[in-house]
């Protein structure tokens, strides 16, 4: 069958992303749940613009969108790339100024911490690296939230939704797999957070948008969502729009 041929392929590539993501395989993705919605769950408890008089103690999480840029990328894309990754620096560095320093360092698709975490999260995008190698250095634990099996399988799904599909009834029974694997990823991860951050502990997290964790009732959720962030969803609704006008 076709499932077990894809579980063949799985196994012989290497377990851990060792590469950057290229900008074609980004913009399908973006694209992916930018048309069906799909968004930062409004429960998480984000707060965009966090007023001093709300910061109270307790468990906090700096949570950072993982933004990608490939090689292949254009140059108008690239700009805002660089730009929020400028802005979110600047955001970090602000809420830190006024919630405390970072103690822990989340960062998604990682699945060894340490040294051997960070040289991973280098390779697969040097721009979340440059933040997490601070914290790091300022003396953050780099924690491995992650369940390897989980996230692969979560991520093997996802591709085989990117290719396409001729037959409704494939597309249907592949999202339930996506969906089902998704979830469970997400609850591991959740339930790592909640292991590991300790009281009056903030972390920063670095997560794709779209993501379904639900985090502890008892944190503070801070979303650096900097102007830039906007400018490339705009960017790419524009460019999607486009080609679909290409082509029709």
């Amino acid at each position: 069958m076709a499932i077990q041929g894809i579980s063949r392929i799985a196994k012989t590539r290497p377990t851990t992303p060792q590469r950057k993501q290229s900008f074609g395989s980004h913009e399908k993705s973006a694209n992916f749940y930018e048309k069906r919605g799909i968004r930062m769950p409004q429960e998480l408890g984000k707060i965009d613009k966090p007023e001093v008089s709300s910061f109270k103690r307790g468990r906090k999480i700096l949570l950072v969108p993982l933004v990608y840029a490939g090689d292949d990328a254009p140059p108008e894309y690239t700009e805002r790339f660089n730009l929020y990754w400028k802005q979110a620096i600047e955001h970090v560095g602000n809420l830190e100024a006024k919630v405390g320093r970072v103690n822990r360092v989340y960062h998604e698709s990682i699945t060894v911490a340490g040294d051997d975490g960070l040289k991973v999260i280098e390779r697969l995008n040097p721009k979340s690296y440059q933040i997490a190698k601070e914290k790091y250095k300022n003396g953050a634990e780099l924690e491995i939230i992650e369940d390897r099996e989980l996230a692969e399988e979560s991520m093997d799904w996802e591709r085989c939704l990117l290719m396409g599909f001729m037959s409704d009834k494939a597309a249907r029974k592949v999202s339930e797999f996506y969906i089902q694997a998704s979830r469970k990823r997400y609850e591991h991860i959740g339930k790592r957070i909640d292991e590991t951050l300790k009281a009056d502990e903030i972390a920063i997290l670095f997560i794709r948008e779209g993501h379904l964790v639900r985090f502890p009732k008892d944190t503070q959720v801070f979303n650096v969502a900097p102007p830039a962030l906007d400018e490339i969803h705009r960017w790419l609704r524009d460019r999607a729009s486009a080609n679909e006008s290409n082509t029709s």
